[in-house]
């Protein structure tokens, strides 16, 4: 599905600038990036990342699977991961005028230093969730309501050129990893599991799917 393909694009893209973030906020808790780059990261994330990639997810494809595949949107993966969409929105509105000068106290310091890794780790977590089970998973509930594409949009201007923006932030500030989150595929990895959503068997799986594993398992 061209749609779903394009989001997972998009995705190593944010995955790359968010590490390049983290080095930016670095550099300028000590001085030596450019504050005006602040500026540009803002925008990345909140035009790009926000505005058309996840409104596609939320306006497209979230949406496709609550009224062409049934599947809930009150609870699960879909109503996780958009909580999440607007969760995030709200730190990096919080974090914006950090980005955008040098911090002026100790306290500007340690808040922008905490929004920036918490909202990194949340958005690296949120891809991967993505990208392993909202997305394969999605897209063959779709198939099976014979949906084989979805439509998209082009960009505008302010999305394209918050986009255009990013290859010249990941060449000054080149991205770094936290060696302190730990990245996985699949529910349990997901931070809303056991919280906003119990995993896709428990939210998405149908009568049929449940009886064809415990046959299966028991044919094992």
């Amino acid at each position: 599905m061209k749609l779903i393909d394009t989001l997972q694009d998009e995705h190593v893209l944010i995955d790359r600038v968010l590490g390049s973030l983290r080095t930016y906020v670095g550099g300028l808790l000590d001085g030596t990036a450019d504050p005006d780059d602040g500026r540009r990261f803002a925008a990345f994330f909140t035009e790009f990342a926000g505005h058309f990639h996840h409104a596609r997810e939320e306006r497209v494809l979230f949406e496709a699977l609550v009224t062409e595949a049934e599947l809930p949107g009150d609870r699960g993966p879909v109503y996780a991961l958009a909580h999440q969409h607007a969760e995030m929105e709200e730190w990096m509105c919080e974090m914006t005028p950090l980005l955008e000068q040098r911090p002026n106290s100790e306290d500007d310091r340690v808040r922008l230093r905490t929004l920036a890794t918490r909202y990194s780790q949340a958005l690296w977590r949120h891809i991967d969730a993505e990208n392993s089970v909202l997305f394969p998973e999605g897209g063959d509930r779709l198939r099976r309501c014979g949906i084989r594409e979805l439509p998209d949009r082009p960009m505008s201007e302010a999305e394209a050129a918050a986009r255009e923006v990013a290859p010249a932030l990941l060449v000054r500030y080149p991205p770094v990893e936290d060696e302190a989150l730990a990245r996985g595929d699949g529910c349990l990895a997901c931070r809303a599991y056991g919280e906003t959503c119990d995993g896709l068997e428990a939210e998405w799986w149908t009568d049929l799917e449940w009886a064809e594993f415990y046959n299966t398992d028991a044919s094992d």
